[in-house]
Order: C-alpha cells, then structure tokens, then sequence
C-alpha cells in the first residue's frame, strides 16, 4: 500500500504532521524547534541591536554602552491606544479619505465624494453630530485651526468652504478660479483676520484669504515656490509656515496679509542660511512627502510619503533631520525573509500585502497621498501606518513599543489620534483636585483613540484601549462595523443572501456537555459548508455521546470523532469537504469554532474550542463559530485531567446538541 493510501489509523500527536487531525498547538511547537540565533523568539529580550555582527566573543570585554531610556515611558504609554483589533467603524457613502480630530474635541471626517461629517467624542464612542454636502466633487484637502474652532475644505469643484467647528455651522464659501491643492489656517489666538492660505495646483501660486472675509485673495504669493505646493503646515507658537512644494523644495516662511510673506528670523529658528539645514533633504532624494505634522510641541515636525518609504523627523528650530525610519518595501521584505520583522506573516498573506503596496503606489495622488504619521501628546511616540499595521515608534530610545491593529486585513492610510478625557469639566478648582468625588474623577478618565481611514473603504476606523465586541461585523446582532448609512443595493442584496442562509441552517447552538451548556453563535455569513455541516450532524444525532479526545490545556478542547481517539469521524456528505478561509474571521481571540483536519481541504466531524487567541491556525483551520456563553464550562473540560495522549481520564462527553 503506498503512502497516499495509508488509512487515517494513527493516534494524533500534539506536533504538527500530515497524520494529525487538529490543531498544533504553537507553544509545543516551540519547544520541540530548536530555536534559531536569529530568530524573533531568541530576540526579543535582547537589545535592539538585532540587526548586526556578531556580538563579541567569550573573554573580551564588552565596551559598556549607554542605554536610551524615556523615563515615565509606561505612563505615556498608559495613553495611547492599545488594542490589536478595532472597536467600531462607522460609514460614509463613499471612501473615505481624511479624518481630523479638533482641540474641541470634535471628530472632522471627509469622503470623496464631497461629504463632511462631524462628530463628537464621548466617554466610550463617538456621537453623530452633522452631514454636509460640501463639494461636488472630491475633497482634496482640509485643514483645523490650531485653537480647534474653524475648518476649512476645498474640493475638486474649485469650492473653498469655510466651517465654524464648535456651532457645526458653514460659515463662508468661496468659489475659486483655480484648482486647489493644499490649504492651512495660519493665525495665532487673538488675531483680528482668521488668515487662510490656499495653493494652486496648477502653478506655484499660494493665495491669502481672510476666512471669515470676502472671496478675493489678501495676497497672492508666487515666488516662494517654483513649482505647486501640496503641503503648508503652520506653527503658531514661532508664527513660521513649513510649506513643501511637488519638486521636494521645503521653505520656511512667515505670513503676512501685506507683504505675503518674510523670511524666518531667530529665535524662531537658529539658522541663516538654507545651506545650514537639512531643508534640501527631498530635492536631494527626490522624493516629495505627502504628509507634514507637527508635534503637539511644536518643537518637531514629521514628515511621511510613498515616494520613498522614509520617515523623517526634523527639529523644527535647526530645521536637521533628528530620526529617519526605512519602511520601504525592500525592507520589509528582508525582515520577512529572515524572520526579524516586529510581526511575522504568513507568506501568503505578506504577498497579497506587499501586491497591495505596488497597487497603491501605482496612483499617483489618489489615496496614496492622504497617508500621514501623527505625534502623541508628549511628542515622545509617533504613530504611522505600514504595511504591518499601524506602528508607535518611541523616537527616543529607536524602539517600537506598539503595533496596534496588527491583526486587521485593512491597510490604513490617514491617521487622528485623540488623547482627551470627553467629560472633563473647564475649570477645576483645588478642592475639586482634591475631593474625593467619584463624578469628578470620572470626568477626568481618559480615552485615548485613534481614528483611522483605509484604502478603499467607505468606513473610519476607531482603535482604543478596549477591545473589539464579541459580535463579528456586518451580522444581525450587530457588532463592531456599525451600518449608519443606507447600505448600497449589491450590499443589500449580499445581506439578504446572508439572511436566508442563517434562517435555513440556524445561526445559534447549544452543546449540552456532562459538565453543562456550550451557547454557540454560527458564522454560515463566512463558512456556509461548514456550518451546514455541523447543523446537519447535530440534527442527525451524529455529535451525541461523542466525547472530548483532546483537550490541550492553555491552547484547545476537541471533540467529534466516534472511535473517540482522533482517527475517526466523516462529514455530512460522506466525504471530506473543501476549506472556507474568510478574512471577516480569525483566531484572534478564546473560544473560536474551527474545523480539525490532517492537512488542506480534508475537514470531516471534528471540531474544536480554543481558549486563547491562536493566530498561527489562521488559513489552515476554517472557523464557523463562536462560543457565546458557558465560558467556564469550556475552561472546566480544558482543566481535566488527561493522559500522555492529551485524553482525559475521565470522560466528558456531549449529550446532544440543540440548533436554534
């Protein structure tokens, strides 16, 4: 008998092998690996020197070297978000394209088809506030006042549009006789002209405007620049304007309704000539960004772009570049390969990224040019989206301390990062600060979020310190990707699909074990085979008396097989059946549903409970559910008792199943 005719007659074993039926369990798996000296797992204790020589050899002295510590890093930390998957999303009608928070705290997101909605941050959400229709065409850029209370958009219908942030009032329109590119408020608290500038794309031209005013330009400025300029950020605190035009040329310069502008002079920056600072540094590489962002500071800027991957920190005052982090493609890719990227793919899944990567570079000032890296409020981390997901880098000690939605499908572009307690109080008085009022103190809880858009979705995405609801997005029961617009009529018609379904299999179960009741949600929406599979075993008894043959503790329970040794067990067709891989599901949290099998599409009866997030069975095992209650039932059979074969010694066995 040859190979592939050998029955499935072998005891399972824990280590992965084409004979077992289940999952491996990954902390067995590192265990029997011998583990490698480059590895992450052999690293990531050590420094960051990870990437190197070799260290030194036994017996020569190590030369000591000073350690970059940020004190009180745990604490700022405490205040930024933290949770792999997000909360909730909300919709827009079309992709959205850039999200803004406000000092006020208020929540500006756009779309491209001309949209403008507000919103307010509460204690745990987000609270609709206005929709405007604002352009006709797509929004090419916005920008909030430093004091948080005007907002300005300007669209590809050559529209200007000016809002009052805190009443969510249009306040002015302009029509333009040019196409915008770039827009920014550049006045300081107190100034009798809401100055607003405005650049052409077209030509290098930057026009002046009072906000609140008339249409017709204060000044027009057209000899800073040589060519359009799609960046213009300002910084209040020196009353300088960082602009950067398409061919890399960065210029300082401060603003003026009369004369249009004059040149920067200490102490606002510490340089005379251009020639002192690192301001040729795109012309130079050849590579304009698409982002600039100051730190809440103002004592740094960031700058982001695809041009060339590179992320550049500059100090504002010397105008030299402090911190540059590679994240082209080249790079990421090596770390792939050997294995020293902050979080390891699987190939395949690195591939569809990096096929995603090369697509959005292929259009030129589409999304692309929306992708931004912010600061924290201590303008100790940055925060910038990759390809990995979204990465908080401590710029004082070189590290990445975060990498928040790493186990999301979505590449996110455009980034807000909001750090404010919603129901603090004004003015707080010492006998407040003192007191020891529970209203007081929860007016001062912090909810730090991150607001996110991604690249080709209709939808902003909000990651915070908590984590995701249990319910899967899009279902009945609701869940985390909230439907507050009008669903499209494909997307109604994909919905009633999903509703049918769930009406004909049942969408809900309930084990009844020896040691009490399993609630089960099913997921026929993201594996329809396998669900009828299980739902038409359970009607026909098949699952009854069966018994839990492998529980695993720290990692599975499994059941479903009649002989009750792990050899056994058909589907309900007879034979195997094909794998349903869907990207709306992981194993990125307990109690997940998920086929067993020997290998790629040879799913039967089996099946098994984890009880902790278990990434690495991603596209190897098909999920089809959920527990949704009996927690403790499920962590009561993985305590069991069990022999060397992972078999309990006593037997706990389901008495039936019952689908709803």
């Amino acid at each position: 008998m040859s190979d592939s005719e050998t029955p499935r007659t072998r005891r399972p074993r824990q280590d992965e092998s084409d004979e077992e039926t289940g999952p491996t369990n990954g902390h067995a798996e590192a265990k029997r690996q011998k583990v490698d000296d480059d590895s992450p797992a052999a690293q990531d204790d050590e420094s960051d020197d990870d990437v190197g020589p070799m260290p030194i050899p036994e017996g020569v002295p190590a030369s000591k070297r000073k350690v970059r510590v940020l004190k009180h890093e745990s604490l700022y930390l405490e205040n930024i978000p933290s949770a792999d998957m997000y909360e909730r999303s909300l919709m827009h009608r079309d992709v959205v394209n850039f999200v803004a928070i406000t000092k006020t705290d208020f929540l500006i997101t756009t779309s491209v088809d001309g949209h403008v909605k507000f919103w307010k941050k509460t204690e745990k959400g987000l609270e609709f506030v206005k929709h405007f229709r604002s352009h006709l065409g797509a929004i090419v850029a916005i920008d909030v006042s430093n004091d948080g209370t005007l907002l300005a958009t300007c669209g590809a219908d050559q529209g200007l549009k000016i809002f009052d942030v805190v009443n969510f009032d249009m306040i002015n329109m302009i029509k333009l006789p040019y196409l915008p590119n770039a827009v920014c408020w550049m006045y300081q608290k107190g100034q009798a002209q809401a100055l607003l500038a405005c650049s052409d794309r077209e030509t290098s031209a930057i026009h002046l405007y009072d906000g609140r005013g008339g249409s017709e330009p204060l000044k027009t400025i057209e000899k800073l620049h040589s060519v359009p300029v799609h960046i213009m950020r300002y910084n209040p605190v020196a009353d300088i304007v960082v602009s950067v035009d398409t061919g890399g040329m960065m210029e300082y310069w401060q603003p003026d309704a009369v004369e249009g502008f004059n040149a920067p002079a200490p102490p606002a920056v510490s340089w005379q000539y251009k020639s002192d600072t690192d301001l040729y540094e795109f012309k130079k590489a050849k590579a304009a960004p698409t982002s600039l962002m100051f730190s809440p500071t103002f004592e740094r800027f960031v700058t982001y772009g695809f041009a060339d991957r590179q992320l550049r920190i500059f100090n504002f005052r010397t105008g030299k570049v402090i911190r540059k982090y590679d994240e082209s493609l080249t790079v990421v890719s090596e770390m792939q390969q050997a294995g020293t990227a902050i979080h390891h793919l699987d190939d395949m899944e690195f591939g569809r990224r990096l096929a995603l990567e090369r697509e959005i570079e292929r259009v030129k000032g589409g999304q692309s040019a929306t992708i931004n890296a912010v600061f924290d409020e201590s303008s100790n981390f940055v925060i910038y989206p990759t390809l990995l997901g979204i990465k908080v880098v401590n710029i004082q000690t070189n590290k990445v301390v975060r990498l928040i939605g790493k186990g999301e499908n979505q590449r996110f572009m455009n980034v807000a990062l909001y750090q404010g307690a919603p129901k603090k109080k004004g003015l707080i008085t010492l006998e407040m600060a003192a007191s020891d009022n529970p209203a007081f103190k929860e007016s001062e809880a912090l909810d730090p979020t991150l607001f996110c858009t991604a690249y080709k979705r209709n939808r902003f995405y909000c990651f915070s310190k908590r984590e995701a609801d249990s319910g899967e997005g899009g279902s009945s029961s609701g869940g985390r990707d909230i439907f507050n617009e009008k669903p499209s009529r494909e997307e109604q018609t994909v919905a009633a699909a999903h509703n049918n379904m769930a009406r004909t299999l049942g969408n809900s179960a309930i084990m009844h074990t020896t040691y009490g009741d399993i609630h089960i949600r099913l997921f026929p929406e993201y594996a329809p085979k396998a669900v009828e599979n299980f739902v038409g075993l359970c009607k026909k008894g098949y699952y009854d008396n069966l018994i839990f043959h492998r529980v695993i503790k720290g990692f599975m329970i499994q059941t479903g097989d009649p002989f009750g040794d792990g050899t056994g067990g058909e589907s309900l067709w007879g034979n195997d059946f094909e794998d349903e891989f869907h990207r709306g599901v992981k194993h990125d949290r307990p109690y997940t549903l998920s086929m067993a099998n020997v290998g790629p599409n040879t799913n039967g009866s089996q099946f098994f409970i984890t009880v902790v997030p278990t990434p690495w069975l991603d596209n190897k095992h098909t999920i089809f559910g959920r527990a949704t209650g009996g927690m403790d039932v499920i962590h009561r059979i993985e305590a069991a008792r069990c022999d060397k074969t992972d078999k309990p010694h006593e037997d706990i066995r389901i008495i039936g199943v019952e689908v709803r």
